[in-house]
């Protein structure tokens, strides 16, 4: 099995957004906004090569948005999802399976293009596309807080097609023979976290329960969480567990940093004990 890191390239957020009741002087030092209080922010998803699957966790935001859309985020970066999976010696053909950690727009976005008569279709026209069921529903009918991030354009022609299916309590805990999947409510209802099994080591692909390692102080929390409260609950979980049991967490939108692993110092506080790349994290023989 082989995991390769999928760059879709980069986009701009409000780092006040990102980092919640944090103070600016103090995130600032960490990812120095633009003068429109603008932070970039990577859009890494991962493929993951079995025998029998080719597997695309996550998709970023995609091409089909109109221009004012795209203005508000500043996409930009040599990355691109269909050319990085090429350059991977692959084709969006070929991908049989799209996990989407949750229907945000920045991580579902590129699941669907537009073609020449100007139709939303599937980008992955082979692909099952998976999600949580009560997800899904929350997606469809949003709360006026998320109702910007779930754009109806991003998961109802996925519906239409009939090429949705679902992890939940049954499949979970062995998903395609390599993965069990944890839901996490803080961020969104029924967000997927998937820990990857391989070559005997746990890589957790983080989405937005651990998006940069900036986030790894306990109060660096974002302002886009439904429940703030709760992602303070299921961070310390799993930080123990990730700690236990060294896992490796990739980060989805770190802009500088692939992998880490945690640990905690004398104060009882987590830490980064490592940075890596996904490559050296699979060479890694002890983490």
């Amino acid at each position: 099995m082989e995991l390769r890191v999928i760059d879709a390239g980069r986009f701009k957020l409000d780092g006040g957004a990102m980092f919640g009741v944090v103070p600016k002087t103090l995130w600032s030092k960490l990812n120095p906004p633009d003068d429109n209080n603008l932070c970039t922010w990577a859009l890494r998803c991962m493929l993951i090569e079995t025998e029998q699957k080719r597997i695309l966790i996550d998709t970023g935001i995609g091409h089909k948005q109109g221009e004012k859309f795209m203005s508000h985020f500043e996409p930009h970066g040599d990355g691109e999802l269909v050319a990085s999976i090429e350059r991977a010696g692959l084709s969006a053909s070929g991908i049989t399976d799209v996990f989407l950690t949750h229907l945000h727009f920045d991580h579902c976005g590129g699941a669907l293009k537009r073609n020449d008569d100007d139709e939303i279709v599937p980008t992955f026209p082979n692909a099952t596309y998976w999600t949580h069921r009560d997800h899904l529903d929350w997606a469809l009918d949003p709360n006026p807080r998320e109702k910007a991030s779930f754009l109806k354009e991003n998961i109802q022609p996925l519906i239409d097609r009939e090429v949705v299916k679902y992890i939940d309590d049954t499949n979970k805990d062995n998903w395609l023979g390599f993965a069990d999947i944890f839901f996490v409510n803080g961020h969104t209802e029924k967000m997927m976290i998937p820990r990857i099994r391989v070559n005997g080591k746990t890589i957790v692909f983080c989405a937005d329960l651990l998006p940069s390692s900036f986030h790894v102080r306990m109060p660096y929390v974002m302002s886009y969480d439904i429940r703030p409260l709760d992602t303070l609950v299921e961070k310390e979980a799993f930080f123990e567990e990730a700690i236990e049991n060294d896992y490796i967490l990739f980060l989805e939108h770190d802009p500088e940093t692939e992998c880490i692993t945690l640990g905690k110092n004398d104060r009882g506080r987590y830490t980064i004990e490592k940075k890596m790349t996904l490559s050296e994290a699979l060479k890694t023989e002890s983490i």
